[in-house]
């Protein structure tokens, strides 16, 4: 029929009709292996399979070698196979609904994996789609992982699920299927770890049950993997204290605090580390670092603070001769610490600060401390006073102090607290005792007695009117023991004109008393000059007769030496010359000796060698006689026990007793029974026998002995003993 599309294979001619239109010259595709031919109908028709396509229908062709395709079939493309090895897998989706090459009817939408279990080469069909290529999970026996919404058996996702795998195990993600948190190592736990579970769902740990909810904590050394029915709150570690170093622990069911300290410690899983909060001043003054003794001068600390750790104990050294005090507001007592020590701070507990004054003059809230020191030390202050005429006056007055206090005495110990700032009260009162003094004396007085005044205005006067020795404040026990008056300065003008002018009178009287003085003084050292110098001439005057008499005392006593010196010297001489030929003689003599004994020493030696080899010829001579000796009886032995060795024990002892056997046979055939016939000599002949019997049964050592011995009748002694048993045994 018209527009009726045919198709003519070769090998042949073909010669169209008139009628007849070629529309294309179709080549064979070559499909190589692992590869395949994607069709598409172009109307409804039948493939070369014989079977019934519909229009726009699309199929495979994946048998190997060359395919011609129909006149009404389109090649829409080769398709080459996915190779799959054991670490890959591929993710498919049903793009319509169907039934696999495998038989499994697919829906649309759905996806699965293909695997190498499924096959090696894998060609999707028309109606699959490759998502992606999914890489093997592989997990060591120090992993495990948790699988989010997991495939059951029948190959469905159990939404909202969880299921967990521990290692060694290698598998593939199903789809739809995802990692919590991907491959996580198993949980080891040291010794000094610890770890916070949470149970998320029902279920029997080790025969306990657990609620949802429920916390508890799993203690090291151990590996953990957690199971999908609880989950790990949180990992914890012992945290090593020392003894002066602790931690602020709360209960979070019942919300108490408490401290921990100077021992290791780990948090359970009903626990948590506390922060402390502290004033914002407290937080600078314990970490600026600033020693309260070394810089407790300093008005302004400029060192940069250090972050405190908030959860750790509070701790503050008290340095020696100081005090702190702490404030328990749960408990509402107060303790007091006396330094040197350290202090560390209860939860509910917390600093006493003081402000005290300071500069010159005292103003208030400049020194700010955690701790009181207890002096003894001073402060400095300028007040300002006015006489009774009316003359002002700036006087800088510097005042010892110290604590008077007991370390054993709660009462003492609140006490010195009991002023906040010690520094500003007992200035300010000090400075109102001088003024009320000052202000009844006119300024010629106070200026020739400001000592005695201000001391007498500070500490008083005693019975005896005199001036006491300290001033004690009964509030804090606070004692000062000495005013120094270091400058006192007029406030105006005319004062201080007035002052200078008195000042200058005062010099001016001082300088020419000065001077009349050291005139005199110079007059009256003068005169006493001239007089040591007169004393000295007369005694120098008596010195020089007496070295003029004792010069006429040598030169007389020279000339006499000098007639008498030639016969000394040759007296001396005389008696040098005798004692060198007595020296001579001696020395002569003692060589004579020791010639003597060096002569009787090497005649000793020559005798004693002589000797020495005398005796040692005759040792040797006597060895070889007792070596010759003992060969001898050594030979003779041999001899003997060869004889006897020949004879034979029996023949030997019948030899013995054939006299007493013969005797005894005789005997018996008379008919005796107890009768002893001898005639001595069969008895010495057996007795002889027995006693060289004995001899060659004693020991060769034993008889060497006895031989060689230093008494030689001790061998016969022994045979006689031994002979005369054996004579009583037969």
């Amino acid at each position: 029929m018209a527009h009726d599309e045919w198709l003519f294979t070769g090998p042949g001619t073909y010669l169209p009709h008139k009628n007849v239109e070629v529309v294309e010259t179709i080549r064979a595709s070559i499909i190589s292996p692992n590869q395949a031919l994607r069709l598409r109908a172009l109307k409804a028709c039948k493939d070369q399979g014989g079977k019934e396509r519909v229009c726009g229908e699309e199929w495979l062709i994946n048998k190997t070698g060359a395919y011609l395709p129909g006149a009404y079939e389109q090649v829409v493309g080769f398709i080459s196979a996915y190779v799959l090895t054991e670490n890959i897998a591929l993710h498919l989706e049903a793009l319509q609904s169907y039934k696999d090459r495998f038989g499994v009817d697919r829906k649309s939408g759905e996806q699965w994996l293909i695997t190498i279990k499924d096959s090696e080469a894998f060609i999707p069909d028309v109606h699959e789609n490759v998502l992606q290529v999914v890489n093997i999970s592989t997990l060591t026996n120090r992993q495990y992982c948790v699988i989010l919404d997991p495939t059951g058996e029948d190959g469905r996702n159990k939404l909202g699920q969880r299921k967990l795998i521990k290692g060694e195990k290698s598998f593939f993600l199903q789809p739809g299927e995802r990692l919590e948190a991907g491959i996580q190592d198993v949980h080891i736990l040291g010794e000094d770890e610890a770890i916070i579970i949470k149970a998320v769902l029902a279920f029997k740990d080790n025969g306990e049950d657990r609620a949802p909810g429920n916390l508890w904590m799993i203690r090291g050394p151990c590996e953990f993997i957690p199971s999908v029915e609880m989950e790990i709150i949180d990992r914890r570690k012992a945290m090593p204290l020392d003894e002066n170093e602790g931690i602020y622990v709360r209960d979070i069911k019942t919300g108490k605090v408490r401290a921990v300290v100077g021992q290791t410690y780990v948090l359970n899983q009903d626990e948590e580390l506390w922060d402390k909060p502290l004033p914002e001043q407290i937080e600078k003054l314990l970490s600026a670092e600033v020693d309260p003794v070394a810089d407790r001068t300093a008005r302004a600390h400029n060192k940069e603070a250090k972050a405190r750790l908030k959860h750790k104990v509070v701790s503050y050294r008290v340095p020696h001769n100081a005090a702190a005090q702490i404030y328990d507001y749960k408990a509402k007592r107060a303790r007091v610490v006396f330094g040197p020590d350290l202090v560390m701070l209860a939860p509910d507990e917390h600093f006493t600060q003081l402000s005290l004054s300071g500069g010159k003059p005292k103003r208030p809230n400049c020194i700010r401390s955690l701790c009181l020191l207890l002096g003894p030390d001073f402060m400095t202050d300028i007040i300002t006073v006015e006489t009774s005429d009316h003359a002002r006056l700036a006087l800088q007055l510097s005042y010892n102090w110290h604590f008077e206090h007991s370390n054993d005495s709660a009462d003492h110990a609140s006490a010195l607290f009991a002023v906040p700032d010690f520094v500003g009260d007992a200035c300010k009162a000090l400075a109102s005792r001088i003024r009320g003094a000052v202000a009844a004396v006119p300024f010629d007085d106070f200026h020739r007695n400001s000592a005695r005044i201000i001391r007498t205005s500070v500490f008083g006067l005693d019975e005896n009117m005199k001036v006491k020795d300290h001033f004690k404040f009964a509030a804090n026990r606070l004692v000062i023991t000495n005013v120094d008056i270091q400058s006192v300065e007029p406030v105006d003008q005319r004062t201080r004109d007035s002052l200078q002018k008195s000042v200058q009178l005062a010099i001016e009287i001082t300088t020419n008393s000065q001077e009349a003085t050291a005139r005199h003084e110079a007059e009256r050292l003068e005169q006493q000059a001239k007089g040591k110098l007169e004393r000295q001439k007369i005694h120098d005057e008596a010195e020089a007769e007496k070295a003029r008499t004792e010069l006429l005392k040598l030169q007389s006593l020279s000339a006499a030496v000098e007639s008498t010196g030639q016969a000394t010297a040759e007296a001396q001489s005389r008696a040098e010359s005798l004692k060198i030929e007595g020296q001579a003689a001696v020395e002569q003599a003692q060589l004579k000796a020791e010639a003597q004994n060096i002569e009787a020493e090497n005649e000793l030696k020559r005798i004693n060698d002589a000797r020495k080899g005398e005796l040692d010829y005759i040792g040797s001579t006597n060895s070889l006689e007792i070596q010759k000796a003992l060969k001898m009886s050594e030979i003779e032995t041999g001899k003997f026990q060869n004889m006897v060795g020949t004879l034979g024990p029996e023949n030997i002892a019948k030899i013995a007793t054939s006299g007493h056997d013969n005797q005894l046979a005789m005997l018996k055939a008379l008919g005796l029974q107890s009768t002893l016939i001898t005639d001595g000599s069969t008895l010495s002949t057996s007795s002889t026998l027995l006693k060289v019997l004995l001899v060659l049964s004693t020991p060769l050592s034993k008889l060497r002995k006895l031989v060689f011995g230093k008494k030689t009748g001790d061998l016969f002694q022994a045979v006689n003993k031994r002979f005369y048993l054996a004579h009583l045994t037969y």
